[in-house]
């Protein structure tokens, strides 16, 4: 371990010293904007296909882990190379697996996903989609509130989205209970997800309602009963917002989106609005009888694509919704369990409550 721990402090101190070229002996492409201060890989070349490089002479194999292993080629330096296939536009995370030990590239940003610090890829979305993209629109805020936790015995935290305008108004807003997946926290939405980015855009341009988002830690013994003892008292103690379910939403992607079905199908006089992104109750479960459509004002579920891991189980939820006579719309995406896919959900999803 040791030894694995010095060859990583080694392989970093050697990035940056190389580039990918192209024509001419210039660079090829752009520097991914997750790429580290100064470095000049990642980089995205043309037809969305990504290229990565590090220099590791030591090294006898090294692959990139994107969903899909890639060998890299090592040249006379001791620098190894690849080229991606074409990605699908958006997020997504990746490893460089040195001698079979899988790592963060340190020439990127890294991020809390795959129950480990991850490297992160952010590949553009076609010309003219600024759906994702920063733009010239008032901002909103996220801030990061930390509480002490009675449920779980520990200090934890959550991060609020105030949207544009929120500090200077008087009027009150509906909350978004937006949970992440498993293996994030409660950074994933407004980090990998954009959602700050997501709901500045869709407001300027009328299509949703201002909204306030939490985003808490769904790491918990009982997300359930931490929502409700915990995290909807603090909002609405510290913020001005429309309370009873009228005024609040929950959804969540894959473990959050059953955080979000558990919570809102055992308690539907807390919320007017359910989100379920790339999830579903396991097969084996046992779905609440009792419900009726009356409950909730929208219901929307997500999957990314027959390749989502959660298809299976989101099929089996809906059947058993179509049993229970709880009405529903239903999104279809190609993209898998992937944070483009959640990122499309989001979009559509908000712009559908508090109407």
């Amino acid at each position: 371990m040791k030894r694995t721990l010095i060859f990583i402090m080694l392989l970093t101190l050697a990035l940056g010293n190389t580039i990918v070229a192209g024509d001419a002996g210039k660079p090829e492409g752009q520097v991914s904007v997750n790429a580290v201060r100064r470095s000049q890989v990642p980089r995205i070349l043309p037809g969305n296909r990504a290229a990565f490089e590090v220099k590791a002479p030591e090294a006898k194999k090294v692959q990139l882990d994107l969903g899909r292993l890639y060998d890299m080629t090592r040249d006379d330096n001791g620098v190894w190379r690849c080229v991606t296939d074409s990605l699908m536009p958006g997020f997504h995370y990746y490893f460089l697996v040195v001698d079979g030990a899988r790592v963060a590239d340190p020439a990127s940003e890294s991020f809390f996903g795959c129950g480990v610090m991850a490297s992160g890829l952010e590949v553009p979305y076609a010309e003219g989609d600024k759906r994702f993209e920063l733009a010239d629109v008032p901002h909103g805020e996220v801030v990061q509130r930390r509480y002490h936790s009675s449920v779980d015995n520990a200090d934890k935290r959550m991060f609020i989205y105030t949207p544009p305008g929120y500090n200077s108004s008087t009027d009150r807003y509906p909350v978004l209970y937006l949970q992440h997946g498993g293996g994030e926290d409660e950074r994933g939405w407004s980090q990998q997800g954009r959602t700050d980015i997501i709901m500045d855009n869709l407001i300027a341009q009328g299509k949703a309602v201002p909204m306030i988002i939490v985003m808490s830690d769904g790491n918990s013994r009982d997300f359930t009963e931490e929502l409700i003892k915990e995290c909807i008292p603090l909002v609405e103690s510290n913020y001005r917002v429309i309370a009873g379910p009228e005024g609040r939403a929950i959804a969540g992607l894959s473990m959050g989106g059953i955080h979000a079905l558990n919570a809102a199908i055992t308690h539907p006089e807390l919320f007017s609005n359910l989100g379920v992104f790339s999830s579903g109750w396991w097969a084996t479960s046992a779905a609440p009888g009792g419900m009726v459509n009356r409950q909730f004002r929208n219901v929307w579920i997500s999957m990314g694509g027959k390749e989502d891991i959660a298809y299976n189980n989101c099929q089996v939820m809906m059947k058993r919704f179509d049993d229970l006579g709880l009405k529903y719309e239903y999104f279809e995406t190609p993209g898998g369990h992937t944070w483009p896919v959640w990122r499309e959900s989001l979009y559509r999803f908000a712009q559908r409550i508090f109407k």
